[in-house]
């Protein structure tokens, strides 16, 4: 799917650029997977630290209505401290291929424009690097179950039930697109809590109403509610 992709034309698949190269692949998919599966069910992510992939990812929808609208929704947002750059990609994924059974078709074109390649004189060989795939495929839902009980409002956010590995940052990229955004602290010896700060308990409220029950891995929910004040 390298090096082809363009804005015009609506396709299933997404590319994003600028994204901040520091950050680890496993990390960064995990990230991804969180912003962008609100908009709709997610069969693929690609992503790749060799020289030639840093700083983009391909992301695979289902369908072009939730691919659209996650470049619409995206574009320009503060992705770790840089604005992405979101294109449709012109070619299709091999995870499109294989549902629309031509997968088979283009790896035998792959395989003989390789065995051309290794034909040419004075050419060097590489390693070909692996590029990461992660097939998910639970699309974002808010399930019941939410708390009944009321709660007293603060500008600091309680966060619970944070899947394995997650990080400071992982859970910025999810809070930091809301006004009012401060900072994020995690629970030491507990990654799976964290408190999340607001300017306001306005700002607050609205990040804990878009954010609660929000599917951060398949069957992994995640829990906001309003600190308990002292």
């Amino acid at each position: 799917m390298s090096d082809r992709y363009g804005p015009n034309i609506p396709s299933q698949t997404i590319y994003v650029n600028n994204l901040n190269e520091k950050i680890k692949k496993l990390e960064l998919i995990k990230s991804i997977h969180a912003i962008f599966s609100q908009f709709g069910k997610i069969l693929d992510i690609v992503a790749s630290k060799n020289f030639k992939m840093r700083g983009q990812a391909f992301i695979v929808f289902e369908d072009v209505s939730s691919s659209t609208n996650a470049l619409q929704s995206m574009q320009g947002f503060p992705f770790y401290d840089k604005p992405m750059k979101i294109a449709f990609a012109k070619s299709k994924s091999d995870a499109i291929a294989k549902i629309d059974g031509s997968y088979a078709e283009r790896r035998k074109k792959r395989i003989e424009e390789g065995t051309r390649s290794t034909k040419r004189p004075k050419e060097k060989t590489h390693k070909k690097s692996h590029t990461h795939n992660t097939h998910l495929t639970h699309a974002y839902q808010r399930p019941a179950g939410s708390s009944s009980h009321r709660e007293l409002p603060n500008k600091i956010l309680f966060v619970t039930n944070l899947p394995d590995g997650s990080s400071e940052d992982m859970v910025k990229v999810l809070f930091g697109r809301y006004p009012g955004y401060r900072e994020v602290r995690l629970v030491p010896g507990r990654p799976d809590l964290a408190f999340v700060e607001f300017e306001s308990e306005d700002t607050a409220g609205t990040a804990k109403t878009q954010l609660d029950n929000f599917q951060v891995k398949p069957e992994h929910y995640m829990r906001v509610a309003f600190a308990k004040r002292d």
